[in-house]
């Protein structure tokens, strides 16, 4: 999914079914090097979002 469209409900989620995966005794190794990819991308699209949020809070408060 774009990140563009992905909220953080959704990232949160896809980011927890990649662990899931990578952890698993089964993984694939040929996707794995992809997975822990895709897994950073979500980690920073999270970390963005929880910051927009935290300022936007603030600003609110402030």
């Amino acid at each position: 999914m774009d990140n563009n469209t992905l909220s953080y409900n959704e990232a949160l989620r896809e980011l927890e079914e990649l662990l899931r995966s990578i952890e698993s005794p089964g993984a694939d190794i040929d996707t794995l090097a992809a997975k822990v990819s895709r897994a950073t991308e979500l980690i920073k699209f999270c970390r963005s979002r929880l910051l927009k949020v935290e300022g936007e809070v603030k600003e609110i408060l402030g």
